[in-house]
């Protein structure tokens, strides 16, 4: 039986800024469960229902032609803003970022509904897409979120939070912010579409692809030293995490699983499954996050929509 997916999309103007190149090349490599990875936020509901084909809880239509309404493109949107209190910070160095969402009185909000164990998910990825991180921040009881992130890329980034303020008749929310990440600058090229990603010894698989306006399904195999790999453990919920940003505007799909743990008929790997809907042609990067012995990896995907998934090398 299959959950019901989720997807949100939303694109974001990012502005130009000076850094250093740094490549994910096949993948970026393991984090301790718990720091960084993806989990799964709420979006906006109406935004889901469109997306879902009218439906926020069930399948997608194959032969669905409405591509996902674009979110997220403000910083504010429906009385709420998100503020970036370190808007800049330094190439290579660990810090601290924090910011807050603030009310339409300039109000830090201090209660949100809970989604997959969080309050609050929060994504930052480069202009380039060669760096991604999915932070879990954590909140002063002033409303201030704070996160640890390493940023060893310079240039343009944007950051995103995803949430759902615990107010009556609120609606969840995904809002975008510009990040500056200072040094010298060298953008890095797209890696190019491959089927076949490695990461911390691990090589996963990706079949399917993303379809332009249609939902299609995507399929990733997780193997470790040439053998299957059949004990994944949950993550946040799931077996597998799948967050889709597309060149050039980071447009975001966030999309959930097909299946969950318990359900009585979702396997512990090798394989996870998603259907999702490309909101238009174009390149997108994927990044899958799975947990294995204890930590969270993620193997990240370039796939070009409309065209099938690449050859395996």
């Amino acid at each position: 039986m299959n959950t019901g997916l989720k997807i949100t999309a939303f694109a974001a103007a990012v502005a130009a800024t000076f850094g250093t190149a740094y490549g994910v090349g096949k993948g970026v490599g393991p984090v301790a469960a718990g720091e960084q990875s993806a989990g799964h936020g709420r979006h906006g509901e109406a935004r889901e229902k469109e997306a879902a084909g009218g439906s926020g809880h069930g399948g997608h239509s194959g032969n669905q032609t409405a591509s996902p309404a674009a979110g997220g493109l403000q910083i504010s949107e429906s009385g709420y803003t998100l503020a970036l209190e370190t808007p800049r910070v330094a190439a290579g160095d660990r810090t601290r970022l924090r910011f807050s969402i603030q009310d339409e009185n300039g109000r830090k909000v201090t209660a949100y509904e809970r989604e997959h164990g969080k309050e609050l998910h929060f994504i930052v990825a480069s202009r380039d897409l060669t760096v991604y991180r999915h932070l879990h921040p954590t909140r002063a009881a002033d409303g201030t979120w704070s996160a640890s992130a390493d940023l060893p890329a310079a240039g343009a980034y944007r950051a995103f939070a995803d949430f759902k303020p615990a107010k009556k008749g609120a609606e969840a929310l995904t809002l975008g912010a510009d990040l500056a990440v200072s040094g010298t600058y060298a953008p890095a090229g797209l890696p190019a579409p491959a089927a076949t990603a490695e990461v911390d010894g691990y090589e996963v698989t990706l079949t399917g692809g993303l379809r332009p306006g249609k939902s299609g399904e995507l399929q990733l195999n997780v193997a470790k030293d040439g053998k299957p790999v059949t004990d994944l453990q949950p993550y946040l919920g799931a077996y597998g995490h799948l967050v889709a940003l597309r060149s050039g505007d980071l447009a975001y799909l966030h999309v959930h699983p097909n299946g969950e743990p318990g359900d009585g008929a979702t396997e512990p790997g090798p394989e996870v499954s998603f259907t999702a809907t490309a909101p238009s042609s174009g390149t997108y990067r994927l990044f899958l996050d799975f947990q294995h012995d204890g930590k969270v990896r993620t193997a990240a995907f370039t796939v070009e929509a409309g065209k099938g998934t690449p050859h395996a090398h």
